[in-house]
């Protein structure tokens, strides 16, 4: 009792104190700096600090930014998992042959690199043809893979927040041939004996997105057939029965014009209907009923105008939280910009939906690793108008392959060159490697005498990726120094 009596004095002392420096600030202040020069100037502003019309509008705007902000970090994810397994499952007409999409529940694969004319992708490799295939889990399903006799291939297994569940393939399980369970949540029963791998999905609808390698210059036709190998079925159509209730496509997802400031929420709303709540995440997910999103609903009429204020600026800023990631959840080497966190994202929500925008199916550091590269050896922005070398002292250290890429800054594609090189590989004929087992590659605009080793650039700004697939150790713990990117002129 004594203590409540105490705090009550504290509190009518501090407020007539609070009282007059608030008549002098008001003078040369707004409400929100007096209010929070007040705050500022307490030990424990929780204690001493009265609540009063204002404090509770800035406060419920400051509760909703920060919520909102984190619900972009979370959600975005989820949200993109389910706008681009629409887009996976919509199948043109024709299709491309660079084309992975296939109808729901079908592997569908590309059968034909792409090239600088291919837009179906950015940040794509020339190394792979991709696969892709979109499972609604309404009862397992049994994936089975061919014998590729050695040749890399991988098919990793996703669930709807782009966390990565299995890595079926060379590296992992082997290059024989295999067959595997795709197992639902809370699914119970008997699988048959030819199973040879179960793997359990903590979502209802997963996502399979493989690789398989294509060697420059080989006969095409012999990848083709291993790809038409590999094939997907229910549970009950592989024993033999009629499949259980199957859906033929996903509901239609909610469309919102750009000029809704709220559209996130509401497409996350959609999002979290659409999909299980993890039970590591339910009590994060329960601060989002303070902004409205309840049930896979997202009710902005519940919401003040100060609420509202706060959300549509989180919509804004929330998008630039998860951009930075890039920067605060990798290392760089050399100025190359390396992530290692693709197998484990833990609770950083925000470097797991910058991996799943444009990074999208991206691989963890066991399978592949993939240095970005924006800078040269004085950190200013690469431009092709200049001339880059990159001296490689010997060949990337891998247990498969490895590839140098380059892209064009403004749309993340290939550029178009005179040559149609986009990339170097082990394979490539242009690669010219001395007897010591190192190499030059020289980036540029314009076209050298000696175009061995070199890499054709745009003029402007231009990106590089150096793929290593099943990296050594020491790259995966950082120790491997990647080469210096020098300008020559």
């Amino acid at each position: 009792m004594k203590n409540l009596i105490y705090t009550a004095i504290m509190i009518v002392s501090i407020l007539s104190s609070c009282t007059q420096k608030t008549e002098e600030c008001c003078k040369t202040s707004n409400p929100e700096q007096v209010i929070l020069s007040q705050v500022a100037a307490q030990n424990d502003p929780i204690i001493t600090v009265a609540p009063n019309l204002e404090i509770g509008q800035l406060g419920d705007y400051y509760d909703a930014k920060a919520i909102g902000t984190l619900a972009y970090e979370w959600g975005y994810a989820m949200v993109r998992m389910e706008q681009a397994m629409r887009d996976y499952i919509n199948v043109p007409e024709p299709k491309p042959k660079t084309s992975y999409r296939a109808p729901l529940n079908k592997i569908g694969w590309a059968k034909r690199l792409p090239t600088a004319q291919d837009k179906d992708m950015p940040t794509a490799n020339n190394d792979t043809y991709y696969m892709s295939a979109v499972v609604d889990l309404t009862e397992p399903y049994i994936l089975k893979t061919p014998d590729t006799d050695g040749r890399y291939y991988v098919v990793n297994v996703f669930d709807m927040y782009h966390t990565l569940t299995e890595y079926i393939g060379k590296r992992n399980t082997g290059t024989e041939a295999q067959t595997i369970a795709l197992i639902p949540p809370g699914w119970k029963g008997n699988l048959p004996k030819s199973v040879d791998k179960v793997v359990h999905i903590k979502t209802s609808k997963t996502w399979l997105w493989g690789r398989i390698h294509v060697l420059e210059g080989e006969d095409i036709s012999k990848v083709h057939d291993l790809q038409d190998q590999f094939t997907l079925n229910t549970l009950s159509e592989y024993n033999g029965e009629k499949a259980l209730a199957k859906r033929s496509s996903l509901p239609a997802m909610p469309q919102y014009a750009v000029s809704d400031s709220l559209r996130f929420y509401k497409y996350l709303a959609f999002a979290m209907s659409q999909n299980e709540i993890l039970e590591e995440d339910k009590s994060l997910v329960g601060q989002l009923e303070r902004i409205g999103i309840k049930d896979g609903k997202f009710d902005a009429s519940s919401l003040n105008a100060s609420r509202l204020k706060g959300l549509k600026e989180a919509a804004v800023e929330g998008p630039i939280a998860i951009l930075a990631s890039m920067y605060s959840s990798s290392f760089v080497n050399n100025g190359w910009n390396v992530a290692v966190k693709l197998d484990n994202y833990g609770y950083d929500f925000s470097f797991r939906s910058l991996i799943s925008g444009p990074y999208l199916g991206g691989q963890g550091e066991k399978e592949a690793m993939y240095p970005i590269r924006f800078t040269d050896s004085e950190n200013k922005p690469v431009l092709g108008v200049n001339s880059y070398k990159i001296h490689f002292k010997e060949e990337p250290p891998v247990n498969s392959f490895w590839s140098l890429t380059l892209y064009d800054a403004n749309n993340k594609l290939f550029y178009d060159n005179e040559l149609n090189r986009y990339k170097f590989s082990r394979e490539s004929k242009g690669l010219k490697i001395n007897e010591d087992g190192s190499f030059d590659i020289l980036i540029q605009n314009t076209k050298p005498e000696n175009t061995d080793n070199w890499l054709p650039a745009p003029k402007g700004n231009f990106y590089l990726i150096l793929r290593m697939y099943e990296p050594h150790q020491e790259v995966i713990d950082i120790k491997y120094q990647f080469p210096q990117m020098v300008k020559l002129k």
